[in-house]
């Protein structure tokens, strides 16, 4: 894991909280001080709580299974669809589509129409329509691809999410919960961290804070891809075998 300390996190700004009126409570025990009306996140405590995250992300990633980037702020989006797009993890950044997580089966339809539309451009039965149908299918295609662009590749549910911004992202921390999926997430002295299982003390407003956040977040993620590489590697030297079945749930 990409070892980062205090004084990476001090330079980035990750200890900005917001005002004091607007704390949550609950994130007391994150909070190192007051200063001029802003609460200061305890940086010792960011430290720990990275590492924590960053490892259980680690082992979820090396067995395989999928991370679900999200952040729909202004300052964030950028950030994690260019740190998601990298790390070959699905993303949302535009919207969050309600039923996303808890009514799956509707958004791979959705995806399914994305795909059908570009299988008809590739065979020619787009050319076949009129100017008018023509526009209206591009229309919609473009809908899909800003809403679903970056999960079309997703076919079933991610085995965990990093959020930024849980206030913001709410809806996505209520399905996750209702699936029982585990939710990693910077928070914010404004937010409840028991909404979520694995807290990252930090500003989830600065883009320094996110960015920085995020690469440290990225090479725990990518280790977990070596360690899975290198597990196929031994799987194939040792001559075991699985079956289509199987080895599609190991890539799961």
């Amino acid at each position: 894991m990409a070892k980062v300390n205090v004084k990476d996190l001090l330079d980035a700004g990750v200890h900005f909280g917001h005002m004091t009126r607007k704390w949550n409570p609950n994130m007391a025990p994150y909070i190192f001080m007051e200063k001029n009306g802003i609460h200061i996140i305890d940086l010792h405590k960011t430290v720990v709580k990275l590492e924590e995250t960053c490892n259980a992300l680690e082992k979820i990633v090396a067995s395989g299974r999928k991370v679900l980037f999200v952040a729909t702020k202004k300052q964030a989006k950028e950030i994690v669809a260019k740190h998601a797009s990298e790390l070959d993890m699905p993303y949302i950044t535009e919207r969050w589509p309600g039923g996303m997580l808890t009514n799956f089966v509707t958004i791979r339809k959705a995806v399914k129409k994305m795909n059908s539309i570009d299988k008809m451009k590739k065979d020619g039965t787009f050319e076949t329509l009129s100017k008018k149908e023509r526009l209206q299918v591009d229309r919609q295609r473009a809908k899909l691809e800003k809403d679903l662009g970056s999960i079309s590749e997703m076919v079933r549910l991610p085995a965990a999410l990093f959020i930024v911004d849980i206030m913001r992202e709410h809806i996505a921390v209520t399905e996750a919960k209702k699936l029982g999926i585990p939710v990693f997430a910077i928070v914010d002295t404004n937010s409840d961290p028991r909404k979520v299982d694995y807290v990252v003390p930090g500003n989830d407003d600065a883009s320094k804070s996110i960015d920085l956040l995020l690469s440290v977040v990225g090479e725990a993620v990518k280790e977990g891809q070596s360690q899975r590489k290198a597990d196929k590697e031994k799987i194939k030297e040792d001559g075991g075998e699985k079956t289509a079945e199987s080895d599609e749930e190991f890539d799961a």
